[in-house]
């Protein structure tokens, strides 16, 4: 007998690309993007996943991907400024189908040069450390994440991120010298705090007022204190600024907390060659490790907006986009909380938003099994 009254043909399984494109939809109704805008930023994140835009949600994930903790090739985030719609971006690892790393390499590669063809730009600072990151037997964990600021227009800025591991553990150090060197910036190493390891090298590609290069930096064990002294901005945001905002992202009250599951993370952006220190800095916590569900990220976050004057109804929104479900009955939907100091620009609060594409964390006490995802506009039994 066949599935549907009448003989018809049984509704398509729901796919990776039918999922994350709704997400995206409806993510750039909050941003205030225009339909133009939001149908061109759709079609480019199919082709940025290319084959796997189809593969269906009840097959396992292409492919093994920390850029999110269920393996979903996709991330999204909302980056808020005081006075004006948050902006709305897009990371995502293009040669996640591919079956080596190598191949995954070359292909967000290729996916890169192919949006520098079309909107015209150029790539010369990814081709002058592309050998560094991008070797023919690369290590793990990546190589290359491409991210995409959606800007009104349907022209993005483009965003790569790159494993300073690629020649192994043993040479990163010496990687990210290198590159920093290479682009012009021979101050910016040591200018760098101490750190526990050397995370994603990252670049700024296309239109770009002051296109920067990125240094991502892991730090075990962090304490607001700790936090407060590891920008090298300089002028930089004061310590008391960074210490409050780890505090009401990592749930820490009077009482203080280290980050001791998942570490916290820095970047360090550097964009003038001859400039001694960095021109930018971001915190960046990992509120999913640390706050029992959802609802409690999302006041953390609602917290650190209101307090640098932003307001939190769209983040609101953006949840409600991401999925049905309620936020109390899962943890990890936002992923990140970061505050971000750029030189000559006011501060930046980002939220980074997993699309849950293959499970949902289950909330702090809850059993510890994953809970199938459920697709935009379906809700569970």
């Amino acid at each position: 007998m066949s599935a549907v009254a009448g003989g018809g043909r049984p509704p398509a399984a729901p796919t990776l690309g039918g999922l994350t494109g709704g997400q995206l939809r409806r993510l750039c109704a909050v941003a205030e993007l225009s339909d133009a805008d939001t149908d061109a930023y759709a079609w480019v994140l199919t082709e940025s996943l290319g084959p796997v835009a189809e593969r269906a949600l009840d097959l396992p994930p292409p492919s093994p991907t920390f850029l999110s903790d269920d393996h979903t090739p996709v991330e999204f985030s909302l980056s808020f400024q005081q006075g004006s719609a948050p902006s709305l971006r897009m990371l995502v690892d293009p040669g996640c189908g591919a079956a080596d790393l190598a191949g995954n390499g070359r292909i967000g590669l290729e996916t890169v040069r192919a949006m520098a063809e079309r909107w015209r730009f150029g790539t010369d600072s990814l081709d002058a450390v592309a050998d560094l990151f991008l070797p023919d037997a690369p290590h793990g964990p990546l190589a290359l994440w491409c991210a995409l600021e959606l800007r009104p227009g349907g022209v993005p800025a483009v965003k790569v991120y790159l494993n300073p591991s690629a020649h192994g553990p043993e040479h990163r150090t010496e990687t990210v010298r290198e590159a920093l060197g290479r682009l012009g910036h021979h101050k910016g190493f040591a200018a760098l705090p101490e750190t526990d390891g050397y995370l994603f090298f990252a670049l700024d590609l296309g239109d770009w007022s002051a296109p920067r290069a990125k240094v991502y930096l892991r730090h075990d064990g962090l304490s607001a204190v700790r936090a407060g002294r590891l920008s090298r901005m300089d002028p930089g945001p004061g310590a008391a600024q960074i210490e409050e905002f780890f505090r009401i992202a990592a749930g820490a009250g009077r009482d203080g907390v280290r980050l001791t599951r998942r570490p916290g993370q820095t970047c360090h952006s550097f964009t003038d060659p001859g400039a001694p220190w960095p021109s930018g800095f971001t915190l960046h916590v990992p509120v999913r490790d640390y706050s029992p569900h959802d609802g409690e990220s999302l006041d953390r976050a609602a917290s650190a907006l209101f307090r640098h004057g932003m307001n939190a109804a769209p983040l609101v929104r953006a949840l409600a986009a991401m999925s049905p479900r309620r936020p109390e009955d899962g943890v990890g939907m936002i992923a990140y909380l970061s505050l971000a100091h750029q030189q000559g620009r006011p501060p930046r609060v980002t939220t980074y938003l997993s699309c849950e594409a293959y499970a949902v964390r289950p909330p702090a006490g809850a059993a510890r099994h994953p809970v199938q995802a459920v697709p935009a506009g379906q809700t569970a039994r």
